[in-house]
């Protein structure tokens, strides 16, 4: 068990948020496998109140590319507060996101509130931490295939709502690109903080 523990441990530790990828293609059943990892996800009253979006399709992509660019560079330019824009400087990020089109697939994690059945509305519970849970379920996923992903979470997303022409049920929670890391990716030199300082002992 100590092995298993501090084997995983350190694979995740080695996880980091890449956002140059390789054109290179990866079969759909890995694809296909990381979701049904993360769908094992517990959730509230078991309700499962997600849905994975798995996007290949290159016009798709670039329609996805087109509509979140217009919203992050209304919130580089317009939205972010100084602060928030001084603490993004160090990822080196701004508006233009090409890794939408890059990566050779996008999962979008949509959550789901409530769903009709025979004219009867049910709805679901504790739904962002079931659907937060499951996405992490997926990070780890992706991570333990080889391969490399990072949290896109543009604001507002009803774009992908439209584009994906998903119910009205249906929220869009994250965007995940996904596929093999570029030969000349690079991430940014930042710490984590040591367990002394997460975490406390009772």
């Amino acid at each position: 068990m100590r092995a298993r523990t501090l084997d995983l441990y350190k694979l995740m530790d080695s996880r980091r948020s890449v956002r140059h990828f390789s054109k290179q293609d990866v079969p759909i059943e890995i694809i296909e496998n990381v979701v049904k990892t993360a769908s094992t996800a517990p959730s509230g009253a078991n309700k499962q109140p997600w849905k994975f979006v798995i996007v290949k399709d290159p016009d798709v992509r670039r329609q996805i590319r087109i509509a979140a660019e217009k919203e992050e560079k209304e919130f580089y330019e317009h939205r972010a507060p100084q602060a928030w824009l001084n603490d993004l400087k160090e990822l080196g990020t701004d508006w233009h996101k090409e890794f939408l089109e890059e990566a050779p697939y996008l999962i979008v994690v949509f959550k789901i509130s409530y769903v009709d059945e025979g004219g009867e509305t049910h709805k679901h519970y504790y739904i962002n931490e079931s659907v937060g849970i499951a996405s992490g379920m997926l990070i780890t996923a992706i991570h333990n295939a080889g391969l490399v992903t990072l949290t896109h979470t543009p604001s507002p997303m009803g774009f992908l709502s439209e584009i994906l022409r998903r119910p009205k049920n249906e929220k869009p929670f994250l965007l995940l690109p996904v596929g093999y890391p570029a030969e000349s990716a690079h991430v940014p030199d930042i710490k984590r903080k040591k367990f002394e300082e997460v975490v406390e002992l009772f």
